[in-house]
């Protein structure tokens, strides 16, 4: 088999005793896409922190390209993996949508913070994949909650990483900006092969985004498996403890769900 992008085994973390993920295994190829759902406090967002090490005092293994994520150093990891943060609180950040978007090429500077004579072109490029060039020169407080996320995105983009990290990038974006930033994801899964891992709340956009899914439950794997697969009798049901209800989609061909309420 294929050495895997990102292979998890046996992952626990706790915080003060709690313990947050419980024995997590995964293997994620590269280019592959990878929906991570689960109900509120399942320890979703919290195993992205851990593959991005934010957390670092979990114990198991985690392998970046068969090497233990122990070993990179910060820039280093910085050049394989990029993660863009859940939206919420002050991005407003007295920056231009370029000068963030050039905050993400850190990890390629020179001594003393230089810049590399690429910067410029990779930043450019980053902006035109995320759809913010058209507003580069405008402050990140000027923007709109959907034009921000972008800039995010953007910036992660400019690490020109393998792997990209995103934690619940859509939450309290409006549909046409979450439908924008699916769009964005889906390209650069399909087209650039860059492996997309995402924390949602939402299971209809797990289905809808397609490849695989790993469902958590109290902090341990309750379910891996194609993302078309969530909606087989008793699965979502088993993985969120509530019944659902499900509903043919006659543009993608694909059956969603709502969540189906319990009459007292």
């Amino acid at each position: 088999m294929k050495s895997p992008a990102l292979e998890i085994e046996s992952l626990s973390f706790s915080v003060n005793g709690v313990s947050i993920l419980k024995d997590v295994s995964l293997r994620i190829g590269a280019g592959q896409n990878w929906s991570i759902i689960g109900a509120n406090g399942a320890g979703k967002s919290t195993l992205l922190k851990c593959l991005i090490r934010i957390h670092g005092d979990w114990t198991g293994k985690i392998s970046l390209f068969d090497r233990s994520i122990r070993e990179y150093s910060q820039r280093a990891l910085a050049r394989r993996v990029a993660y863009v943060p859940q939206p919420g609180g002050d991005q407003r950040f007295p920056f231009t949508v370029r000068q963030f978007t050039a905050l993400g090429r850190y990890a390629y500077s020179g001594m003393f913070g230089t810049a590399r004579a690429d910067d410029p072109a990779v930043v450019n490029r980053a902006m035109e994949r995320a759809g913010v060039e058209a507003f580069a020169d405008r402050t990140l407080g000027t923007l709109s909650g959907g034009e921000r996320q972008k800039v995010f995105i953007a910036a992660a983009l400019a690490q020109q990483g393998d792997i990209l990290l995103l934690d619940e990038p859509t939450a309290f974006l409006d549909y046409r900006q979450r439908a924008g930033v699916s769009r964005i994801l889906r390209r650069l899964n399909r087209d650039d092969g860059t492996t997309v891992v995402t924390v949602t709340h939402d299971v209809n956009t797990a289905i809808l985004a397609g490849g695989n899914v790993l469902a958590l439950r109290e902090g341990a794997v309750a379910w891996t498996g194609r993302a078309g697969d969530l909606t087989r009798p008793g699965r979502l049901e088993d993985i969120f403890k509530t019944p659902f209800r499900f509903i043919d989609d006659p543009v993608s061909g694909r059956r969603l769900v709502a969540p189906q309420e319990v009459s007292r």
